[in-house]
């Protein structure tokens, strides 16, 4: 046992690498790459550090699209290829400062008052970004404003929202995020609100402000130059340069982090500070280079095994919901970049420590081995001012959490289970912004290293494409059953009976789900006759007395 133990601690000692600039430490020892690996990737990392240069100096990074990729200058002005963008991105977080100021001291200020609240309308990273931005930093004695989101469009998760703003949408400002204003899920959020103010009597282009692409259509809405549109109290600027999953350092998570109390500044200089580090050359020196060489051997360079991130902290709950969408969207991509199918990527879950002791480590350690784990390790304990009540003679809660935190690991170690271990200080604006921008780097290196372009996401344009072909079936769907309504033809019709009807008999299921759906919300001109399955399921238009009953 005590060779064993010599050698883990040998080990431990070669891989473990501390970054005091940015109050990091990384451990790698815990993943069985032999000796030699780094040697035997070093033609490709360095390549992949070659083609980071290339990306930051502004090359074309995306030839989908033809655009650049250029969240890095978003902390580093300096670094930007050109000056009239450098200028931009100090210009904007200058104003966002201003704009706050401004906010906080009542001379921007809401119907009922000064605003008290914030209400962020986005999806994806428009919206996970910020939110784990919000939690990791937030504390409800020291926030500005309180921040809220409407982050989907489901229309109950809306009405949660607003109910824990009845009353106070006079004091509320909100936020639509959007590159295009396009985008269904904000574009809906952004009506809603539109409708929730509109029903408090309240003009809603006085607590609203736009993040968006110069010239687009939320941008002409914002500033009241689209359609008897009035102009809203701001608007600031989004870029194609920058997607929406490395957007939390613009605008997108800058504006609602501000205006909660964060200081922005210090998140900037610590994504700066960790991009400094991350933009050496040597793998052994880089720590996101080598999270992207440890995700490359544990998975095979093919994504064999998912990505499970524990981070022993409650401030960092959503950190692993903001790395699904960083890793998958960027990673999950069915060719690469000389058009072969591939079909990468890497599939990343997880939740906090020490919550998962009782939910899914039991399989980790005693179940399938298709994981890896990411421990994140957090030293200080609470805020020191507070007092620390031991839970039992010379131990505190602390004690039990990072107890826990080592105990997990070493149980998993034990079953040869790998894993990474990132130690950060303490949650500060610094360590935050340092904690995205390494992962961003990360994803970056590890794109190149499996030779796929990390910054389009065709995927989702198709998802959007298909949500768009349902809508449209629904409407064929509901302008039948209304014209039968007209003409008072009240026959119950089956699923593919209304298929074979509208012409697309192959669409018999999608057809059920449409109506089943439609029949469940009184009011939409369906309802539900009987039937016990799919197939005997019986559909007719909703009477008008019924539906006007239902609106009402």
């Amino acid at each position: 046992m005590s060779n064993l133990l010599d050698t883990n601690w040998n080990r431990f000692e070669k891989y473990y690498r501390e970054y005091p600039e940015i109050g990091f430490a990384i451990d790698i020892s815990r993943v069985a790459f032999p000796a030699d690996f780094f040697g035997q990737m070093a033609p490709a990392i360095n390549e992949a550090f070659l083609q980071m240069d290339r990306l930051e100096a502004g090359s074309i990074a995306n030839p989908d699209e033809q655009r650049m990729v250029g969240h890095y200058w978003l902390r580093n002005p300096d670094l930007a290829p050109d000056a009239d963008i450098a200028e931009s991105i100090r210009r904007t977080i200058d104003e966002i400062e201003g704009f706050v100021q401004r906010v906080h001291n009542a001379e921007i200020k809401g119907a009922n008052g000064k605003f008290e609240n914030v209400l962020l309308i986005g999806i994806g990273g428009s919206a996970l970004g910020p939110q784990f931005v919000s939690r990791a930093l937030g504390h409800p004695a020291k926030d500005k404003m309180a921040i809220h989101f409407f982050d989907n469009t489901d229309p109950d998760g809306i009405d949660l929202v607003l109910a824990r703003l009845e009353g106070q949408l006079g004091r509320t400002l909100c936020i639509v995020v959007s590159k295009s204003g396009g985008t269904k899920e904000t574009e809906n959020g952004m009506k809603e609100a539109m409708a929730a103010y509109n029903r408090a009597s309240l003009a809603f282009e006085q607590h609203a402000v736009a993040v968006t692409v110069p010239g687009s259509k939320l941008d002409r809405i914002a500033k009241g130059t689209a359609n008897d549109a009035k102009p809203w109290l701001a608007v600031f600027p989004m870029w194609d340069w920058v997607g929406g999953r490395t957007s939390e350092t613009s605008a997108v998570g800058l504006l609602p982090a501000a205006l909660q109390g964060i200081d922005i500044r210090a998140l900037l200089n610590g994504a700066k500070a960790c991009d400094a580090l991350t933009r050496v050359h040597n793998a052994v020196e880089n720590p996101a280079a080598q999270l992207a060489l440890m995700w490359y051997h544990i998975g095979k360079g093919r994504g064999q095994k998912d990505m499970v991130v524990l981070p022993y902290k409650d401030r960092l709950e959503l950190f692993a919901r903001y790395l699904q969408q960083l890793v998958m969207e960027s990673l999950g991509k069915e060719r690469d970049l000389d058009g072969n199918v591939v079909n990468q990527g890497i599939t990343v879950y997880g939740n906090k420590g020490s919550t998962d002791q009782h939910a899914y480590v039991q399989q980790l350690r005693e179940g399938l081995h298709n994981f890896f784990v990411v421990f994140i390790e957090v030293l200080k304990d609470r805020d020191h001012a507070l007092p620390n009540p031991e839970v039992e003679p010379g131990i505190t809660s602390g004690d039990y959490l990072h107890g826990f935190l080592l105990g997990t690991r070493q149980a998993l170690y034990d079953r040869a289970r790998e894993s990474i271990t990132i130690t950060i200080n303490d949650v500060t604006p610094f360590t935050v912004g340092a904690l995205i921008a390494l992962f961003e780097r990360a994803v970056g290196l590890y794109a190149s290293l499996i030779n796929i372009n990390a910054y389009h996401q065709p995927g989702v344009a198709a998802g959007k494409k298909a949500a768009n072909d349902v809508l449209s079936l629904q409407a064929r769907i509901q302008a039948l059953f209304a014209k039968r309504a007209a003409s008072q033809n009240m026959e119950c019709l089956t699923a593919r009976r209304v298929a074979e009807i509208l012409g697309c008999p192959t669409q018999s299921e999608m057809v059920f789900k449409i109506c089943q759906r439609l029949a469940a919300n009184p009011g939409r001109g369906i309802k539900r006759s009987g039937g016990q399955s799919a197939s005997d399921a019986c559909f007719q238009p909703e009477s008008q007395r019924s539906g006007s009953a239902a609106t009402k």
